[in-house]
């Protein structure tokens, strides 16, 4: 019987930090606030693995007071989160996620991310799927003040 679960992220955009997300930094004159690379993409999908696998969410796995994760690549958190899945006899089936973002236009990034992000997952391309949607100008994603992410994962 397959397992479930879901995962949300969003971050402020500031000056001064790379935009990462899915692993992949964007040419952007903002990047995203966090005590590890801020990568939203991968937080989501880091949590909806979790989350599938009945466990803790991404802030207990590796808290944001713990001095180690100060600027983590996130794609190395998500290898720790896939080794300890595989050592629980669990595989992944399939990602589906959403980035919310109005700037920059993430289209042109989303292969080279699902290439960057099933390595790390350890399964094929057409097990992932990222879609990139704006807020139409509303909120604070509209105002490209943050950028979200929500995530899927089925594990068998």
């Amino acid at each position: 019987m397959g397992r479930i679960g879901q995962g949300y992220d969003l971050h402020r955009l500031v000056e001064g930090r790379d935009l990462i997300i899915g692993g992949i930094k964007i040419p952007y004159y903002k990047g995203l606030s966090g005590h590890s690379d801020a990568d939203v993409l991968t937080h989501a999908i880091i949590d909806a693995i979790l989350g599938a696998m009945g466990e803790k969410d991404i802030g207990t796995m590796f808290p944001d007071n713990d001095p180690k994760y100060k600027d983590a690549n996130s794609l190395e958190l998500l290898a720790c989160v896939i080794e300890k899945l595989h050592d629980c006899g669990y595989w992944i089936e399939n990602i589906d996620s959403t980035v919310i973002c109005e700037k920059p236009k993430l289209a042109p990034h989303i292969d080279n991310m699902k290439l960057k992000l099933a390595r790390v997952l350890k399964i094929d391309t057409n097990r992932i799927n990222i879609k990139a949607k704006t807020n139409e100008e509303q909120d604070s994603m509209g105002r490209g003040e943050s950028i979200a992410a929500l995530a899927v994962a089925l594990l068998g």
